[in-house]
């Protein structure tokens, strides 16, 4: 009977004990598991700020190279400008030494022309001057003109002294004669003119 009585205070005992450890396991799974779920947020919120990050850096890369690269389109339409624009150039300055040789023949018309034995020079000066009439009109239809020299003051952005004279006429400074023509193509000069510059009145001492 005692035996009985024992056995059945035992399993009371054993019940009370898990009753007692019962909510103690909850309340330790509650936590573990707030744990857990806290824990799968933080790093989705890293990941988020990590993501915002790299997006913003790519963004500033991608506006960089894009900058450089309308840069890039801007240099090479300015320099496709300028090589359209003066393509003709080399061609131009093959011509004018012609038209630099027909002037200087012109040049001597008074002399052959009063020549009686050599009257037959004027066909052939005659031929010259179409020549260089017609070379002039073709440098001028791809705008190419020439500078006006004689009785300007000299300018060094597109005179080239050769020597410098006295004159009576023409002041100090200016140009008394030219050698060479100078020539613009369009806004570019081409070739500079070759001149002489005045040095002023001579002076009478000297001359004696």
């Amino acid at each position: 009977m005692s035996k009985k009585k024992t056995n059945e205070d035992l399993h009371e005992e054993i019940k009370n004990k898990e009753e007692d450890l019962t909510p103690h396991k909850s309340e330790e799974g509650a936590d573990e598991s707030e744990a857990l779920e806290s824990s799968p947020e933080r790093d989705l919120e890293k990941e988020l700020a990590d993501a915002l990050i790299e997006a913003a850096v790519l963004r500033d890369k991608m506006l960089r190279a894009a900058a450089e690269n309308e840069n890039f389109k801007k240099r090479i339409e300015r320099e496709r400008s300028a090589s359209l624009k003066y393509a003709g150039e080399q061609i131009f300055r093959e011509v004018l030494p012609a038209v630099d040789n027909l002037e200087r023949a012109m040049a001597h018309q008074g002399e052959a022309s009063e020549d009686s034995a050599e009257k037959n020079l004027r066909a052939l000066i005659e031929g010259i001057q179409l020549t260089l009439k017609s070379l002039v009109s073709a440098l001028e239809k791809f705008e190419v003109k020439p500078i006006e020299s004689v009785g300007e003051k000299f300018d060094p952005k597109h005179h080239e002294a050769l020597t410098m004279e006295a004159s009576d006429v023409v002041p100090a400074t200016h140009v008394v004669n030219e050698f060479e023509k100078g020539y613009y193509y369009k806004d570019r000069l081409l070739r500079a003119a070759k001149v002489i510059v005045s040095s002023g009145k001579q002076d009478v001492e000297s001359g004696e």
